[in-house]
């Protein structure tokens, strides 16, 4: 579930103002939509929190063997072109994109989309929101992301503008051209088989 908080009465939050306000409110997990908006991030179960961790470490793994780019966890904040400041269960960046963006952009919600990034769908999330959230996250620059749904087990795949696709949790999912030679099978992850 989201909760919004809208600024408007008094003049909205500049990027620092609202950097500042998420270091000051750091046991709570904000986001911020395109109008200014701030969006409060209800916590994860404990059983959606261990399924992150397994998808957001095999990718970590793999780009340690890699050292293709660097990978983000899930209280990583990213500002996008709209001017949303969103925050991805796990993301990906190419080396050579992340070495453009200046050192002190980086201590903060860094101006760059990620190539790459997986929003896992929690008890908390309401499944439209998650969707807009993934049609954000394409429209900002994204290249490939994946939508994992435990409920449902099924992983949607998107892919710039082109059609999203489904896939079924006994299907590998594949990094394509984005995360080279990068497998994540989730039937391990989700039922330990």
């Amino acid at each position: 579930m989201e909760y919004l908080i809208k600024t408007n009465s008094i003049g909205g939050m500049t990027e620092e103002q609202f950097f500042q306000f998420c270091q000051e409110n750091d046991s709570i997990k904000f986001e911020r939509n395109e109008k200014g908006e701030i969006i409060i991030m209800a916590p994860t179960g404990s059983e959606t929190g261990s399924f992150n961790l397994g998808i957001t470490s095999q990718l970590y793994s793999w780009n340690t063997k890699n050292k293709f780019g660097i990978t983000f966890d899930s209280s990583t904040g990213f500002t996008l072109q709209n001017g949303a400041i969103r925050s991805p269960d796990g993301a990906f960046i190419v080396k050579a994109r992340w070495d453009k963006v200046a050192m002190d952009d980086r201590k903060k919600f860094a101006h760059i989309c990620p190539d790459f990034v997986i929003e896992l769908l929690s008890e908390s999330d309401q499944e439209w929101a998650l969707q807009n959230k993934m049609k954000e996250w394409m429209d900002n620059g994204c290249r490939l992301a994946w939508m994992i749904n435990p409920e449902k087990k099924e992983t949607t795949i998107y892919r710039g503008v082109r059609e999203t696709e489904t896939k079924p949790f006994h299907e590998a999912l594949n990094g394509e051209d984005v995360l080279p030679g990068f497998t994540l099978k989730l039937r391990e992850i989700f039922t330990g088989e």
